[in-house]
């Protein structure tokens, strides 16, 4: 389509006798385009004037201007080195005018003006680098280096930031631009000589872009956003550069380079420096911190140019005043800090594709994003007219009628009607942004809140998380809200001493109190937890980051399985490349999925027996997450697994799938070297001692204690070897020991053994040999007689830890697990879960029908008042010292209406499982006996 055609809109010429001026010097053109000339060029003397110029270019390359700009970039690129200056300023004001015509005329949208000048700026740049570095090799000034160099600026490389490097140059930008170069292509003779070599190329390259001769300029270029411009030089090595973002980066530098990104010469070696960067500017945890300090940027900006106060249009400043580019530029990308260290997907350099993935992530409501977008887009044709004006940097308004006139007319508007949109605009876009960060002081605490204990609240300001003036500034803004939403729960005194704790162990505070400051809501949670669950209070204080998991989008969506967890932690850790970062990623992912579970559980989301299956899922998906981690980080020093490989059997309550908040890990290793000797990796091992050494290693990634803390406790007891022997035990042993040395308990822990993780053949070859073990006759009475010595043992070996332990004494949980076990022994079953354990007995006539629910019924008692005894506290209750919600949460979990109730339906209910219990193992009776 020709441009004439796609013309959807005309200015207006301020001065008509500049517009007929203006379109007299193109006779040829007709209609709109004549138009078009003509209310450019009466309201702007600076486009009139590069008509002037470039009328013998201007009318062919109307015709087609996408083929006029891809020729004049050709022709760019074939100048000499000694035209290029004049070249490249006859290049800019012909992408200068062409643009400006295709903004003003609606042929292009905001993204095809910005991107047609970004690309200028970065053919400009590089040829600008092509001429200075070829001087330099040519002279023999720079080390090792040829003219085959010459495309890769020797391995000098500019990064282009801000606009220029989010592809959004404005009319009259200036160009960023960081230079750096790559000092491992140099010797450390060399070094000093290229470091001079480049610096000189730098210098020129800068002025043959900035300085203004009789042919205009190029763009004014600055280089004074690399590291601490006023001692550095203008072009530094990119090793020192990593070192000073390393130890003395700060918050504007990390939001600077979410939009750089390599622009001329080296880009390859531009782009690996960015990778090195990438940990200093995105950050792991979410990062609320950023908030703060943008706002206080954003507060020096304005005093230091005098932009504070209310909104007046003459003069106002559309870049950095109220309501301006900036704020929704720093409101983006500061949202982009917090969130983009765990999320890739919200890396993105533009600023309206940002904001519309935050809003299809959950981080900025989406009316919010469509409202500062459609006002960004209308700011910046804004800024691009007031700047075509007179081809000047600048981003004020006018303060003229005459000023206002040209603005207006090149928006093809009445002046009131442009300023009555603009203050309307400025002023919606403040709103938005100046609420987040800087909302509203919340209210003075009411009287219920100064009821509360003074004392308390006085001594906080002696704990570590206050220490800073930050975090003194930042939780005086949340405290009255949080004091207030104190106040109202059933103890608030209660409730102040739990928080008192939680701060008092908070190792700092100015992330966690930002992030309540932005998500008010959380305080609600904190508050929930920290005057219910103190066991779990304190783990949040000292790993406050889990709360990211509830703001990250996904805390109250459906429970995802194992396999949707096993994707996630799988993508997680192939993020990470070094072994100990993937242990950590792991440690944090567990942590915060087991904080969400807790979550569930204790706000009624999900009941004791969800939770109970959603703690064995986790704990399946990180063992099969690290498994294979561990055995790839293994095989890097002694090789791949000898033979068919190797499983993770998991036994127990992770077998069964009913793990608590604090359940260690029952688990058995097995390995089937199928006859090879040893492994032929750098240093082999023998194959018994490569599995045994695997499973040190898993064990170890899995139970050690590390910045992000353990995942499990591991056990490997329940191995055919016990304590003793080797960790990992062959599979020939293995079937072995099963089929011609195990105790009747081992073949009772069968009864809970899964395949959780490892070689998918081998897990199925030992589920199948578990059933067929399981499935073999039993002498009923001799398993009866064995299973009551087992129960006496149990009962010298542990006493109850009063009347509230759930787990152990006769007739409660483990008492009731063993019973189910041996149903299914008796019964040849291979079921895991308790309830159906005790469906084998009933199938096989050795309980009654009655008696199994029963049984099933004081279980499912006690296993609610173990999972919250876990959840609550960490051991057993103590009805008295769990607070007002712990015993609200117990009763609600439980049905009961009070705690003595409650105490005593499971005492009388573990009397009558007992009485079952020794009945059905001391009596002979059914069918099982009779067959025996």
């Amino acid at each position: 389509m020709s441009f004439t055609n796609r013309i959807s809109r005309l200015p207006r010429a301020f001065d008509s006798e500049l517009g007929q001026e203006a379109a007299a010097l193109m006779p040829a053109l007709s209609g709109d385009l004549a138009a078009l000339v003509a209310g450019t060029g009466g309201s702007s003397p600076y486009l009139k004037s590069l008509m002037m110029r470039e009328a013998a270019w201007l009318p062919e390359a109307l015709e087609d201007p996408e083929a006029a700009i891809a020729a004049l970039f050709a022709e760019l690129r074939a100048t000499a080195p000694d035209q290029m200056p004049t070249a490249l300023r006859m290049g800019k004001r012909r992408v200068a005018l062409l643009t400006a015509l295709a903004d003003l005329g609606g042929v292009c949208e905001l993204e095809g003006v910005t991107g047609t000048l970004t690309d200028f700026a970065d053919l400009a740049s590089q040829l600008a680098l092509e001429v200075t570095i070829g001087a330099e090799i040519r002279r023999g000034k720079l080390p090792g280096a040829s003219e085959d160099d010459i495309p890769t600026a020797g391995g000098m490389v500019s990064i282009a930031m801000g606009k220029m490097g989010a592809h959004e140059l404005n009319y009259s930008s200036d160009i960023d631009l960081i230079c750096l170069f790559d000092e491992t292509r140099f010797d450390p003779d060399d070094y000093h000589d290229a470091r001079a070599s480049f610096i000189r190329a730098t210098r020129k390259m800068a002025a043959m872009l900035n300085d203004i001769t009789g042919e205009g300029y190029v763009f004014r270029t600055d280089l004074r956003l690399r590291p601490d411009p006023a001692v550095t030089p203008v072009c530094l090595a990119m090793e020192a550069a990593e070192r000073y973002y390393e130890s003395l980066g700060r918050t504007w530098e990390r939001a600077a380079y979410i939009k750089a990104r390599p622009s001329a010469g080296d880009l390859a070696a531009g782009q690996r420096f960015l990778d090195t960067l990438k940990p200093f500017v995105w950050r792991k945890h979410l990062d609320f911190a950023a908030i703060q300090d943008a706002h206080d940027m954003r507060l020096r900006i304005r005093e230091h140019k005098g932009l504070g106060g209310p909104i007046t249009l003459d003069g106002h400043d559309m870049k950095l005043g109220r309501g301006g580019i900036r704020e929704i530029e720093f409101f983006t990308q500061t949202r982009q800090i917090i969130a983009g260290g765990r999320d890739r997907e919200l890396r993105d350099r533009r600023t309206v594709p940002a904001l519309g993935l935050l809003a299809d992530k959950g981080w900025v409501p989406e009316d919010a994003a469509a409202t500062l977008a459609k006002q960004y887009r209308f700011h910046r044709e804004v800024e691009h007219r007031v700047q075509m004006v007179n081809d000047t940097q600048t981003h004020r308004l006018p303060q003229t009628p005459e000023g206002w006139g040209r603005v207006a007319g090149l928006m093809g508007r009445d002046v009131a009607d442009v300023q009555a949109d603009l203050r309307d605009r400025l002023t919606e876009v403040h709103g938005l942004t100046e609420g987040f960060f800087a909302p509203d002081a919340v209210a003075a605490e009411d009287e219920a809140a100064e009821a509360l204990d003074q004392s308390v609240i006085e001594r906080w300001a002696t704990y570590p998380a206050l220490r800073s003036p930050l975090a003194v500034e930042i939780f005086d803004r949340v405290r009255p809200e949080i004091l207030r939403r104190l106040a109202e729960t059933a103890r608030p005194d209660e409730a102040l001493l739990a928080l008192d704790g939680f701060l008092k162990g908070l190792p700092a505070g100015v992330q966690l109190f930002s992030l309540f400051e932005a998500n008010t809501h959380l305080i609600d949670l904190l508050v929930d937890i920290v005057g219910t669950a103190p066991a779990l209070a304190q783990h949040l204080s000292r790993n406050s980051g889990v709360f990211d998991a509830v703001i990250g989008g996904a805390f109250f969506t459906d429970w995802p399985g194992v396999d949707g967890l096993s994707d996630e932690l799988r993508k997680r850790l192939n993020n990470e490349q070094d072994y100990e970062l993937k242990l950590d990623a792991a440690r944090r992912w567990g942590k915060e999925w087991q904080f969400r579970i807790g979550v569930h559980h204790l706000r009624g989301l999900i009941n004791a027996k969800a939770a109970g299956m959603q703690y064995a899922d986790l704990a399946q998906a990180v063992v099969a997450g690290v498994w294979p981690t561990v055995a790839t980080h293994f095989a890097t020093k002694h090789g791949e697994m000898p033979g068919r490989g190797a499983m993770v059997l998991g036994m127990g309550s992770l077998g069964a799938r009913r793990l608590n908040a604090t359940s260690d890990l029952d688990l058995i290793v097995i390995y089937d070297a199928d006859g090879v000797e040893a492994s032929d990796g750098r240093r082999p091992l023998a194959a018994r001692a490569y599995y045994a050494r695997l499973t040190q290693a898993l064990v170890t990634a899995l139970s050690a204690p590390m910045a992000q803390g353990r995942l499990y406790e591991v056990d490997m007891r329940l191995r055919p070897s016990g304590t003793q022997g080797p960790v990992a035990t062959s599979l020939a042993s293995f079937k072995n020991y099963q089929t011609t040395e195990a105790w009747t308990w081992e073949h009772l822990a069968l009864t809970r053994a899964r395949p959780i993780s490892g070689d998918a053949v081998l897990m199925e070859e030992v589920e199948t040999f578990r059933r067929e073990i399981l499935a073999r006759p039993r002498d009923y009475a001799g398993v009866r007689n064995d299973v009551t010595e087992m129960r006496a043992r149990i009962a010298a070996a542990k006493t109850p830890d009063g009347p509230w332990d759930a787990k152990i004494g006769a007739g409660r949980l483990q008492d009731i697990e063993l019973i189910s076990q041996t149903g299914a022994l008796l019964g040849g079953h291979a079921r895991r879960v308790v309830a159906e354990g005790l469906q084998a007995g009933v199938a096989i006539d050795w309980l009654g029908a009655a008696e199994a629910a029963e049984l099933a019924a004081v279980y499912r008692l006690c296993w609610q008042v173990q999972l919250a005894s876990k959840l609550l506290s960490g051991s057993t209750i103590v009805p008295e010292t769990i607070g007002a919600g712990g015993r609200a949460f117990l009763l609600r979990e439980t049905g009961h209406e009070d705690i003595e109730g409650l105490l005593a339906d499971m005492g009388a209910g573990a009397v009558r499982a007992a009485e079952i219990i020794t009945a059905a193992l001391g009596q002979t009776r059914g069918a099982a006996d009779k067959e025996a």
